[in-house]
């Protein structure tokens, strides 16, 4: 057993928590609070008012599948071969040895959905991973948290409108979504009435990745930008029944009512971009705070590689603009592990849940804080306590 003693627990399913202990037994939070009796022979380690919160979450990242610019990285991203491509897993491109991992985990970050990129109108399946040492891909895959990666705007409309081939324009993008998850719905069903029937039945190996999409088991997670691909993505998610997760939500205070009334999942971010492409134009730090207000519950990405590490920063901006403390805390731990359908596991200091935990030497939003160490299920990967 191990004992992180006087530290400053942001426990997320209460309140900040002075002096508190926490007890960890088998990679789980076994207690935590005030005046906890300590067993006998446990590891005791007297954090010295430390701030300690659950392992850093960030829902959108593409981690471990290549360095942006590093020549030699890959970029195995963007299987941008056809407009749709469900059938690839990004567990098939995902690096175990990944330099990003262990940077990530410098920034107080445990657990990310690593996702393929936005250069197809269907880009394939992404999965949520622990940032742990690994020699293979399975011993970091958290079981049952693969999800389809849609995307609308410019980027798939941009990578095939240069080749004469469609998508050129937003509605060409749609217009394939639409015709996709179509052709999807008709083969589910007749795959049903086959199994029903005891008939034989001859799967497709691209729509079969479709079917618990269609079926409303598996969450889609739909890359848009601007308000009106925001509002696209609602309206073809709602038309064929689709759980679904707005990705970036750049433009997401225009339509903030919108997205709350609906209790939309929006997983926000980058909120640093500069205006490389017409749809980010708008980015703004405030984007956040407005859709707080609007009674949006979010969840704050860095949509990077090993520059993970520094999301935290972002954050504490997002805070200076406005975001209140309570969100930006659950921007990184309790709302990314509901999109990643994580939440009896990850997200909050409980006793029962994982013991993935990040110890910081101020206030972990704060760009004159340093992450000191960083548990995951118990045991330490970076630890300079």
């Amino acid at each position: 057993m191990t004992a992180l003693t006087n530290c400053r627990a942001v426990t997320i399913s209460d309140a900040l928590i002075e002096k508190a202990t926490i007890l960890i037994e088998g990679g789980i939070i076994k207690a935590v609070g005030q005046n906890i009796e300590v067993p006998g022979g446990a590891e005791v380690i007297n954090l010295k008012g430390k701030y300690v919160t659950p392992g850093f979450i960030d829902a959108h990242s593409h981690l471990a599948m290549g360095e942006p610019g590093v020549k030699g990285s890959g970029d195995d991203d963007n299987e941008c071969s056809a407009p749709v491509t469900a059938h690839v897993r990004m567990q098939d491109s995902l690096d175990p040895e990944s330099i990003g991992i262990t940077e990530a985990r410098k920034g107080g970050f445990t657990t990310v959905c690593t996702l393929p990129g936005s250069g197809n109108v269907i880009g394939g399946t992404g999965v949520a991973v622990k940032l742990k040492d690994a020699k293979c891909t399975e011993e970091l895959i958290i079981p049952g948290t693969t999800v389809m990666k849609m995307a609308l705007g410019e980027n798939p409309k941009g990578v095939y409108g240069q080749r004469k081939q469609m998508p050129i324009t937003r509605m060409g993008t749609a217009a394939i979504l639409r015709e996709t998850l179509f052709g999807a719905k008709q083969y589910a069903n007749e795959k049903e009435e086959a199994e029903k029937e005891g008939k034989p039945f001859k799967k497709d190996f691209r729509l079969e990745p479709l079917v618990p999409v269609i079926r409303g088991e598996m969450r889609c997670r739909i890359h848009c930008h601007r308000a009106d691909d925001i509002l696209t993505a609602i309206r073809i998610s709602e038309e064929f029944g689709l759980d679904y997760v707005l990705e970036h939500c750049t433009e997401g205070f225009k339509v903030a009512d919108i997205l709350a009334e609906k209790k939309a999942k929006c997983v926000v971010g980058p909120l640093r971009m500069i205006p490389s492409k017409m749809e980010v134009w708008n980015c703004t730090i405030e984007n956040p705070a407005m859709l707080e207000k609007a009674g949006c519950e979010i969840c704050i990405t860095a949509d990077a590689q090993s520059a993970t590490r520094w999301l935290p920063e972002e954050v504490g901006l997002a805070m200076a603009y406005g975001l209140s403390e309570e969100m930006a805390f659950k921007s990184l731990t309790i709302n990314p592990a509901k999109v990643l359908g994580l939440e009896n596991r990850l997200g909050s200091i409980e006793a029962g849940k994982d013991a993935d935990l990040a110890v910081f030497d101020g206030h972990p939003f704060s760009n004159m804080t340093r992450c000191k160490a960083v548990m995951i299920e118990g045991r330490f990967y970076f630890n300079e306590l």
